[in-house]
Order: structure tokens, then sequence, then C-alpha cells
């Protein structure tokens, strides 16, 4: 599996463990698997670690980014990844076989900044988003980042809700707009805030608002081995309190949040902007999987993945924890 970018985070400060002898031994590392580089739960886990939230927990962090969320979820069950960012309909298909893991906080309610897109100068008959039509696509080449992912859900979603048919191509999460704009494919379901920057550039057009088209469902949650969830309980809770408190942070401190995303991203910043306005304050600030309807939303979201073609998928129930419940770290 190959990922485009780790590093280590100690959670202490060299200044304090010289300070408290036997301390460095005593910190444990958790392993973050992100699904890729310019996506929202990248920079929660970018600002929990230059916020030193990790560090208040008493705990380092390892970030690691993947290529999609298909093989993000494929290192935890390689068991190179203890925490995960990813699409709920994974565990449910993993538990299937064999791969034991449950959601154990809500991060999104919708595909916010997900966008099927274009060339603007595209020669494809379809329509705009008043439109809705999307029949053109027929037999072409759609880009997602991986099979199984977050992006393919939503591209089998569209295949099922428009009666079309087209090739999914996995490029990975740094593939979708280099190979969009290279007309390599016809279209691109792309994540913000790259859907909004190629928007503004001009490049692409959008022909379905994922946000707005598809139905609200628990899309997305930090997931956990159930072995993990059992043998290190404070470390998920830790982990859990550092990253809902860097999203309370990025609420709470919106210019520096923004240049954070301009800066991480190597984007304008009226686009950081866009994806703080339109993805960052509409993530789920509670995080807690017992929350009323809840577990509605997840067999919602586990509905719309069988729809779009997933199959043999273990009910909500059975992938919805509610051991834990963030308590943000204060910053």
């Amino acid at each position: 599996m190959n990922c485009t970018r780790r590093h280590i985070l100690a959670a202490l400060t060299a200044s304090t463990l010289l300070a408290m002898p036997g301390m460095a031994q005593a910190v444990e590392t958790v392993r973050i698997g992100l699904p890729t580089k310019t996506y929202w739960p990248t920079t929660i886990a970018e600002t929990a670690v230059r916020q030193m939230l990790f560090e208040k927990e008493g705990i380092a962090a390892e970030l690691t980014i993947y290529r999609g969320g298909a093989e993000t979820f494929e290192a935890m069950a390689a068991g190179a990844a203890d925490v995960i960012l990813d699409a709920t309909s994974l565990p449910a298909a993993g538990r299937k076989k064999g791969v034991m893991s449950k959601v154990v906080a809500n991060a999104s309610m919708g595909s916010f900044g997900w966008q099927l897109m274009v060339l603007a100068k595209s020669p494809l008959d379809v329509k705009d988003l008043n439109g809705r039509d999307v029949k053109d696509l027929n037999g072409r080449k759609v880009a997602i980042t991986s099979a199984g992912s977050g992006s393919d859900l939503l591209a089998l979603w569209t295949i099922q809700e428009k009666k079309i048919n087209f090739t999914r191509v996995p490029v990975g999460g740094g593939g979708l707009v280099p190979n969009l704009l290279a007309g390599n494919v016809e279209a691109a379901v792309v994540y913000s805030p790259l859907s909004f920057q190629i928007t503004k550039s001009g490049e692409a057009r959008t022909i379905l608002d994922y946000a707005k088209d598809a139905p609200p469902n628990l899309t997305a949650g930090w997931i956990t081995p159930d072995k993990y969830a059992q043998e290190k309980p404070q470390m998920v809770q830790k982990t859990l309190n550092a990253l809902y408190g860097a999203l309370a942070f990025m609420r709470s401190n919106k210019d520096t949040t923004i240049k954070l995303i301009a800066d991480l991203y190597e984007i304008p910043a009226d686009i950081a902007a866009l994806e703080y306005e339109n993805t960052i304050m509409k993530l789920e600030t509670d995080g807690s999987m017992s929350a009323p309807n809840t577990l509605q939303q997840l067999q919602l979201a586990l509905d719309l993945a069988k729809l779009g073609g997933m199959k043999d998928l273990a009910p909500a129930e059975e992938i919805l924890s509610t051991q834990f419940k963030p308590v943000p770290t204060k910053f």
C-alpha cells in the first residue's frame, strides 16, 4: 500500500521529557490513517498537531495519508493504522470478510464539497445543475479515487439514480483533477477544495453537487478495529478528543484555519475560504454515535451503498459503537 506522506508527531516536547524522566517510554502513539491529502480529515488532523492537542491528551500521533478510502481501510485491516477516517460502508463490507471494525464517531452527515465534474469545454451534452441530466456520460470514463471509496460510492449512486452506466476509473485522490484536465477521463467525482478550485479557475464545471443531490446520511466516520477499542479504549478516547478539539478550534478561528488550508494544499485564500464555509462548518461537532437518529442515518448510508452495487453488508447495529463520546480537547 502506497501512501503519499507520513510523519510522526511527538505528544510531549523534548523539554517536558527531560523534566519528567521515564515519560518518554510511557507515551503511546496512535496511528491515524487519512484517505487523501487535500481533504478535510487531513485538515482536522493537522490542526490537532499544530495546536498540540494530541500532546495535551498525553499521546503521540502518526499521520499517514493514503491514495483513497479503500487503501486507508486496507491499511487498518493490515494492522498499519489504529484510527482512520473513511466511508461508513467499508466497516460493513469488511465485517463480512473478517475485518472487525466499527464506526466510533460521526464525522459527516453529507457529501460536502463532492461534485461530479466535466471539463468546462467538454463536448458532452450534459446539462447543468438545474437540468441534472447526465445521460451523456453513459459509456464514458469517470475518475474516482479507488474502488470502495467514498467517491466510488457516489459514482455508483449516480449510476443507479440516473439509470446510466459508465466506467469507474480509480486514479487516487491526487489523480482526479490531473486526469480530468488531461482528458484521460470524461468526468470525475471530485472532493473539495479541489472541486471549488477548478470551478473558480473555469477549467471545469459541476454536473451534480452531491451535498445537495444525494440524500443526507452518515457518509463518513472515525473508525477503529474492535480489538484496538477493546485493548486500548483510552487511546481511542484521547484520539477522538484531540480530533474534535481540532474541529472546535477551526470553527472558532476562521482566519487561522483558512490560512492553514491555503498553506497545506497550496491553494488561494479565497478557495480555502470556500472550503471553510462549505465543508468545515458543516461537519459534525458532537461526534457521538449515540445521538438521536444516528443508527438510522448509518443504515441509510448502507442502504445507499447497496443501491449503488455494494453487496453483503453487515447491518448498521453491528458496526456502530457507542463506547466513546468525543470530549473536545481544550485549546
